[in-house]
């Protein structure tokens, strides 16, 4: 696997998108606002999902026994991808961050909110989410499915999927076939090696463009 997360770590978003729509992939690219708490982390690697669910009438240790279930059964090596369905609350804070690094969770990319800003960025976490709020889940907020299909935007994400984050945004690639998107995505940054080199040689952009067949 970390051979893997690795090869995967060495691309990029752009390049994978293009190979993946070159294979007739599509909707796999998740929303814009979903930004890191580093800009410039990058983050790689098999994909964990959870999924929740919001009520103002849940009692306190309900929540926080379920959230600390949720940290329990997190595996390391794996990016944690939570659809939380809701807009208000943090789905990741300082002792949870703590809790999954120490665990060797990858990183943590969140369709809400994170708090405790400050300490996720001191110990080297890697977090992406949509807002920042103190607002936490105890008595609001219960993790109801682990590892199972979720959606964030118009993209279906499963257990077993992975996962590429950078500075242009968020890619998942179907688990059947990213051995082949990643082969495919290495073959064509060679191209693009050549096809710079080409460039800075003083080669036109459309003469690169019609021997390469890729600019």
């Amino acid at each position: 696997m970390t051979e893997s997360c690795q090869r995967l770590e060495a691309t990029y978003t752009g390049a994978l998108h293009d190979v993946m729509r070159s294979m007739g992939l599509t909707d796999f690219v998740l929303p814009p606002d979903l930004l890191p708490l580093v800009d410039g982390d990058k983050l790689a690697g098999p994909v964990y999902t959870v999924e929740g669910k919001s009520s103002p009438d849940y009692d306190a240790h309900e929540t926080l026994l379920a959230w600390t279930g949720l940290l329990s059964k997190a595996p390391s090596g794996h990016v944690i991808i939570c659809q939380p369905h809701n807009d208000e609350i943090a789905l990741m804070g300082e002792l949870s961050a703590e809790v999954l690094k120490l665990k060797g969770v990858r990183g943590y990319i969140a369709d809400g909110g994170a708090r405790d800003i400050e300490f996720i960025l001191d110990m080297k976490f890697p977090v992406w989410c949509r807002f920042k709020t103190p607002k936490d889940i105890v008595g609001r907020w219960l993790p109801v499915a682990f590892n199972e299909t979720i959606r964030i935007g118009d993209v279906d994400i499963s257990g077993g999927d992975w996962v590429l984050a950078d500075r242009d945004g968020i890619v998942i690639l179907p688990h059947d076939k990213a051995e082949a998107i990643v082969a495919e995505t290495e073959r064509v940054i060679g191209t693009e090696n050549q096809i710079r080199t080409a460039i800075f040689d003083g080669m036109d952009p459309q003469d690169a463009y019609l021997k390469f067949g890729k600019f």
